[in-house]
């Protein structure tokens, strides 16, 4: 009997494995439909904040909402025009970046041989060449184009999710048997998403403001460009900071040399220790519960399946993962590997 059991359970597992890759598989190949969504999930959990405090101010839903929409219309035209022409421009003078940073290594390595270290540039710059990594900045660039041109739909679908946010509870209640855990599980995962949404938003902001006035002091071109990388990628955890750092600090190396460089690399260590390391997690507290690892894997991860917005939308839904699986006595050995080891120490 108890053989029996094993194998069922052992064939159970393996199909349950299978569904995951299909479902996965499947998600990847509808990414270009699936991605927008998610974007507009993602704003909507933003601004639900604001929604709910205009309804408490006595604002009908739909001014609410119109309200809300015309905002964030506003800060996208403001953000096109600040950083638009300066993605043309950086594009344009990418070839003449790239070929900066070409002798930059090349000098490197030519005064390393000087110095006793026999190197062959070419052979260096065959695996390594930094110029590629300017050339990845601008594809970055490129992919938020890309997603910034169905805007329209993505305002739309954020319309209708606000508008249906209200009632939603309403609709809970009437599909859902036990309905006093299941939303209590609904409301423990908005309430984290949203939590953790806000306060990135927030470090966000501030993180994009210092960077780009330290790059403007600097003289180093294109700061408010970088100032808008580093926000976006505030959203990215871990490596976020250093994918936003890269560019900016060659670009001061190409423009003014090594001390700019140290400078400019000093300025980015000096924020993110005080926002990313310092600020933040007094903030944040425990309340996303994810260890490093999973947070690094679950980037991977969801950067393979959804691209660029897997990534800034990693730990959301690494997050709502993680609690379903946290209310299902099978599962929840697993949300316990997901989990930070704070969020390990349970009670006896």
């Amino acid at each position: 009997m108890s053989i029996y059991h094993k194998k069922s359970s052992g064939v159970g597992f393996l199909i349950n494995a299978a569904s995951f890759v299909i479902v996965m598989t499947g998600i990847r190949f509808a990414s270009p439909i699936i991605v927008p969504f998610l974007l507009s999930v993602f704003i909507a959990f933003i601004c639900s904040a604001p929604l709910f405090w205009l309804k408490d101010k006595g604002v009908p839903t739909v001014i609410a909402i119109s309200i809300i929409i015309i905002g964030i219309i506003i800060i996208s035209l403001l953000m096109g025009i600040l950083a638009g022409g300066s993605i043309d421009k950086f594009s344009l003078a990418l070839p003449s970046y790239q070929a900066g940073l070409h002798e930059q290594t090349t000098g490197l390595i030519t005064w390393l041989g000087e110095k006793g270290f026999n190197i062959s540039a070419q052979r260096v710059l065959e695996h390594f060449d930094p110029g590629k990594i300017m050339q990845l900045s601008a594809k970055l660039f490129s992919g938020l184009g890309g997603i910034l041109t169905n805007t329209f739909m993505i305002l739309l679908t954020v319309f209708f999710i606000l508008l249906e946010a209200s009632s939603f509870s309403k609709k809970l209640r009437i599909i859902l048997k036990d309905t006093k855990t299941s939303l209590a599980n609904f409301d423990k995962i908005a309430g984290s998403i949203k939590y953790y949404l806000a306060i990135k938003t927030l470090t966000g902001v501030a993180t994009g403001v210092l960077v780009a006035a330290w790059l403007t002091v600097q003289g180093v071109d294109f700061p408010i460009l970088w100032g808008l990388l580093a926000f976006l990628f505030n959203y990215v955890p871990n490596i976020g900071s250093i994918i936003a750092a890269i560019p900016a600090v060659l670009l001061a190396l190409i423009q003014f040399g090594i001390v700019s460089c140290l400078l400019s690399l000093l300025g980015y260590v000096l924020i993110n220790i005080i926002i990313g390391s310092i600020i933040e997690p007094r903030i944040m507290g425990r309340r996303v519960g994810l260890s490093t690892l999973i947070v690094f894997l679950s980037l991977v991860f969801w950067g393979w399946i959804l691209g660029l917005v897997g990534m800034l939308l990693s730990v959301p839904l690494t997050i709502i993962l993680k609690i379903a699986l946290e209310n299902n006595d099978n599962t929840r050995w697993i949300a316990v590997l997901l989990g930070s080891e704070e969020s390990a120490n349970l009670p006896d």
